[in-house]
């Protein structure tokens, strides 16, 4: 080649042909991995992550008071709502609130369990372990359990262990009067 003259069509092609070769085996290999991103899991058929990348979310800001829905964020709580429960015979007077909301997510939960039993009659423990789906240290042989260990909605279990009830109306009830009960608490 001489001074002054360009680069030959054929080493063009050639170049051109090896960059378009190089960008579909890289576009390929991308591919292979899946997307990435933001909503990469719900687009690669993984449906969404609870998982935080965000690093101020892993330390988190911890609140200054305890949480009211909280099982025992509270012991002032606590002992207003056992004075009340005990008063209305919801709950007996050797038992405290917090041996028996133990298992439970929220306080609400607990008390509408209490109360569900007291008004319709169920044993308290057989309503909890259904509820929880955690089978208690007491006897609960006597207790119907569902079939798998998996928790079942307030409504479900009084249908199941007292099929004439009016359970849907029961569930309501309670659970209206718990959330009651926490709103007048101060919770």
């Amino acid at each position: 080649m001489r001074a002054g003259e360009g680069v030959p069509v054929k080493t063009i092609s050639k170049l051109f042909a090896a960059t378009v070769l190089v960008l579909s085996f890289a576009s390929m290999q991308a591919a292979a991995q899946g997307p990435a991103g933001a909503g990469a899991g719900a687009a690669a058929g993984g449906g969404t992550s609870s998982r935080s990348y965000n690093p101020m979310k892993w330390i988190g800001k911890k609140d200054a008071k305890p949480r009211g829905d909280a099982p025992f964020a509270n012991d002032e709580v606590e002992k207003r709502l056992e004075a009340k429960l005990r008063a209305m015979q919801v709950l007996s007077e050797t038992a405290t609130l917090k041996e028996s909301c133990v298992n439970f997510v929220q306080r609400v939960d607990c008390l509408a369990v209490l109360h569900a039993s007291h008004n319709v009659g169920l044993n308290f423990e057989c309503l909890k372990s259904n509820v929880t789906g955690v089978r208690v240290g007491t006897d609960t042989s006597s207790c119907r359990m569902p079939a798998g260990d998996k928790p079942l909605s307030l409504a479900k279990t009084i249908k199941l262990l007292k099929p004439d009830a009016d359970a849907k109306g029961a569930a309501k009830d309670a659970e209206t009067v718990a959330k009651q009960e926490l709103a007048e608490a101060g919770v």
